[in-house]
Order: structure tokens, then C-alpha cells, then sequence
């Protein structure tokens, strides 16, 4: 038996790879907190620009007055299937709702259309109401605060 301590494994990602995690995701789960405090977990595309996350939404949508009545927001992306391959990245912050200049509008909305345009529904297979849910857009802000919660279970098996 050895007397030189163990050195404890960790399972956090380093900054670099968290944000790389995020910037390479495909979906992101936002929560955004009721009147009440209960939390709503929704499932958004979004777009990493400039060390914060942004998302567009239907202008309606009820996620944008629970930002408005509370900004703490938390944002999550997450991967893997089996235990070992189970990693995510957890981030808490600040969602605002951003009415944002035809220039950065259009630059966002590029860097969103590059990401999924081939997973979007073709308009004319989408439903009358869902094409005038959809044609009035709203930007919302996610900015991160410092700590990143971030975990990958294969840095726990040797």
C-alpha cells in the first residue's frame, strides 16, 4: 500500500472545453422561474455570440414576461447516453428580453440560420398558426454569470 495520497479525479470541463460545449450543442434547456418561483425548463436553439447566449422567440411567447417579472435565469447542455458518456455544462445568469438594432438583428440571425437552417421546417409544410406564431420574433439575452458547473462521468474511470 502506497503513502502518497491519491490524487482526487475531477470531473469538471475547463472553461475552454465548457464553452466549447456549449458553442458546439445543438440544443440548450433555459429555465426561467414563475411568479411563483416554480421553474419552467423549456428546450431553445440558440446562438453563442460574443460570451453570451442568445435565443429568438415568438414574440407572445410567456417565457418573455417570466423574464421580464424575474431576469435569473439558469441555461443547460448536456450529452451522452450511456453513465460514462454523460457530460453537460450548467450556467446561471441573466435573461433580458433585447430589442436590438437591424445590424446586430441581422448578424445573430446569420450565426442562427448557419446553425439550423437544415433542421427547419420547410414554411409552407408548417400550419397557418404556427406561421404567424413564428413571424413576429423577439431576442432574449442569456449572460452567464462567472461560474460554470460542468461535469463529463468518463473523467471518473480510469
Amino acid at each position: 500500500m502506497s503513502d502518497t495520497p491519491q490524487k482526487k479525479k475531477s470531473v469538471r470541463l475547463s472553461p475552454e472545453e465548457a464553452w466549447d460545449m456549449v458553442a458546439t450543442s445543438h440544443t440548450g434547456i433555459f429555465t426561467s422561474l414563475k411568479k411563483d418561483g416554480t421553474p419552467v425548463a423549456l428546450p431553445v436553439w440558440f446562438a453563442l455570440v460574443d460570451g453570451a447566449i442568445w435565443m429568438s422567440t415568438p414574440a407572445r411567447a410567456k417565457k418573455l414576461a417570466r423574464i421580464r417579472n424575474n431576469p435569473r435565469c439558469s441555461f443547460l447542455v448536456e450529452c451522452g447516453e450511456r453513465w460514462r458518456d454523460l457530460k453537460a455544462v450548467h450556467l446561471t445568469g441573466t435573461a433580458e428580453v433585447v430589442e436590438i438594432g437591424d445590424d446586430q438583428a441581422a448578424a445573430i440571425k446569420a450565426v442562427m440560420d448557419a446553425k439550423y437552417e437544415p433542421f427547419r421546417e420547410p414554411a409552407k409544410d408548417m400550419p397557418a398558426s404556427s406561421k404567424a406564431a413564428y413571424s413576429a420574433m423577439t431576442y432574449v439575452r442569456f449572460t452567464p454569470d462567472e461560474r460554470i458547473v460542468s461535469w463529463h462521468n468518463a473523467r471518473l474511470i480510469d
